[in-house]
């Protein structure tokens, strides 16, 4: 079985109009396996799938992440778009796990993310469960190089700081990154905003503090102390060259997101979020983003993909206005 799979014709749709209104309408397939060349001297996305929920079936969740990048792809081809004619939007199929074979996976999306990249086009990958991200930096680092800072921001109720002693799952990217960091003699700059006490243990605390690693809890991570989040996200941009985002659903209160592995109704809200965003991408360093752990087995009235697409969307708009 091939781990990435270009899509067929057929999976975008939405209302149907005689002009080029809608999200589905601007959205043109592509396989990343030939040289194609997209358009040049304008702004590219490139939409990729990370259909795999190995990674939380290992860290003990609920799973069902692999149907994320199909349902997220349905609501977001539903909205109305408001792109230049020239700004184009590929969707470039999924990275698939074959039975249990995590690593494999991780290592195809690396290898795609660099693809993207070289391209000169930003990706947006559409998951999946968090182990993405792994897979996610690796291809950013390797287009980058080791002589560049990649800041990772991460929306995130949980660290995953894990180690991965008995092998990788959702719950281990970051400390392997800072692993792998510490080897390459890179700096390994880690911001996390939402994170919830009551969802990572003493050890995860402890291994954050010893990689250096910047976070919010989310008792602070509201519209209240938004000139304070602001100011903590300005000084990391200020460290960084690039900025990986990353968007963990499951982050979010369970009244915007029940469709994830892990769900609480103690997350954060979507203004928040929001606000945050638009600091981030106005710096002009985000270079790739990623928004994962959709689960709808578990979803209500498609809510949490909902939520997913409407935060793509938000990224792509403001991108494109820069």
């Amino acid at each position: 079985m091939k781990i990435y799979k270009p899509l067929k014709s057929g999976i975008w749709s939405g209302r149907e109009a005689s002009g080029n209104l809608y999200f589905y309408q601007k959205v043109q397939l592509t396989n990343l396996e030939e040289k194609e060349e997209w358009v040049k001297n304008s702004p590219v996305y490139v939409l990729l799938g990370y259909a795999s929920d190995e990674g939380v079936r290992r860290n003990k969740g609920r799973v069902g992440a692999q149907y994320g990048p199909i349902e997220i792809r349905k609501q977001l081809g539903k909205l109305p778009h408001h792109l230049h004619p020239s700004i184009g939007i590929y969707d470039a199929g999924d990275i698939l796990c074959y039975q249990t074979e995590l690593e494999k996976t991780q290592a195809a999306l690396e290898e795609k993310i660099t693809a993207i990249l070289k391209q000169g086009a930003v990706p947006v990958v559409l998951g999946g469960s968090h182990d993405l991200s792994y897979g996610h930096f690796k291809g950013i680092r390797k287009f980058t190089g080791n002589d560049k800072t990649i800041g990772i921001i991460n929306f995130d109720a949980h660290f995953d700081l894990r180690k991965n002693t008995r092998g990788n799952n959702s719950g281990t990217p970051f400390y392997q990154i800072a692993e792998e960091s510490k080897k390459d003699n890179t700096t390994f700059k880690y911001l996390c905003l939402g994170i919830r006490e009551n969802s990572n243990d003493a050890e995860l605390y402890e291994t954050a503090q010893e990689n250096e690693v910047v976070f919010i809890e989310n008792e602070r991570f509201n519209l209240w102390h938004k000139d304070y989040i602001i100011e903590e996200i300005e000084e990391f941009l200020n460290s960084v060259d690039f900025v990986y985002l990353t968007i963990d659903l499951d982050g979010f209160s369970s009244a915007y997101a029940p469709g994830v592995s892990s769900p609480s109704p103690m997350g954060f809200s979507t203004e928040i979020v929001l606000e945050c965003l638009k600091t981030i991408i106005k710096s002009k360093k985000l270079i790739s983003l990623d928004v994962v752990e959709l689960n709808p087995l578990f979803d209500v009235d498609q809510s949490t993909a909902k939520l997913a697409a409407s935060l793509i969307y938000f990224c792509i708009h403001k991108l494109a206005l820069l």
